[in-house]
């Protein structure tokens, strides 16, 4: 089952964008911490509670500012304190996956930092463990070279302390500057993940900014994933997500109607 929907309320707030969702016969919701934790309890419950009774599927996207691989130890500690509070609203809230760009190699090698940023995401899921709360760290692939991301770093995680990841499509198109396979990429991927989608600039270094995604930028991918039994969420992350989320979910549900290999 693959399931589409928006990243954020488009300003609405996240009752109003569960709403919208369900109207827009979409099927999930990323709930936005990106520039601060500045929900509440009571309302994550609230907007869990909303989502349930819609049918609505949430995830949370903790902060930006987050770099588990920080010299500095106030970064550090701060990063670490915001992948929590995400993950306690997200508890709240019934959303399961909590995605973060999880830091950047700086002046190290790629397997000191891959060293530290597993050493914090073990300490992390202890925390969540003791805390009893039901979610699942999902890394994300990122969409610049000097950030901690690719997808092999993001699978070894996977494997070797048992967090989730977040498989953002555009990161990896931006990253590998449009040279992309998706049919091998999706071969390396478990049946089960999130993943993000949107259009994407790009340049030399990488991610420039997520733009609108169209349906010729799309449907490389979606043709790719149908005919596969998977179990995925893809969250739309362009200028208009709820739009651009309804166009994907009707290329899908075409392609599946046609043949995986229509035009």
């Amino acid at each position: 089952m693959i399931k589409i929907g928006p990243a954020g309320s488009s300003g609405l707030g996240n009752l109003k964008g569960v709403c919208k969702v369900a109207e827009m016969d979409l099927d999930c919701m990323e709930v936005e911490f990106t520039y601060g934790v500045r929900m509440d309890l009571e309302t994550a419950r609230d907007v869990g509670a909303l989502a349930k009774e819609k049918g609505v599927i949430l995830s949370v996207h903790a902060p930006y500012y987050i770099n588990l691989a920080s010299d500095e130890t106030e970064k550090f500690t701060a990063s670490k304190e915001r992948i929590l509070a995400s993950c306690e609203r997200a508890h709240a809230m019934g959303a399961r996956n909590v995605t973060f760009h999880a830091g950047f190699y700086q002046k190290r090698t790629h397997e000191k930092t891959y060293q530290l940023i597993q050493k914090a995401l073990m300490d992390l899921k202890k925390t969540i463990s003791r805390k009893r709360w039901q979610v699942t760290l999902c890394p994300e692939v990122t969409g610049k070279t000097s950030q901690f991301g690719s997808l092999e770093e993001l699978l070894r995680l996977k494997e070797e302390i048992g967090c989730g990841i977040t498989v953002d499509f555009s990161h990896l198109y931006a990253r590998h500057r449009g040279d992309v396979d998706y049919g091998r990429i999706l071969n390396k991927l478990p049946k089960k993940f999130h993943a993000h989608f949107s259009g994407i600039e790009y340049g030399d270094k990488g991610e420039r900014k997520h733009i609108r995604t169209t349906e010729r930028f799309f449907k490389p991918l979606a043709k790719e994933l149908v005919g596969r039994n998977l179990d995925i969420t893809i969250i739309n992350e362009s200028p208009s997500p709820y739009e651009d989320a309804v166009m994907m979910k009707n290329v899908l549900q075409t392609l599946v109607l046609g043949g995986c290999h229509a035009a």
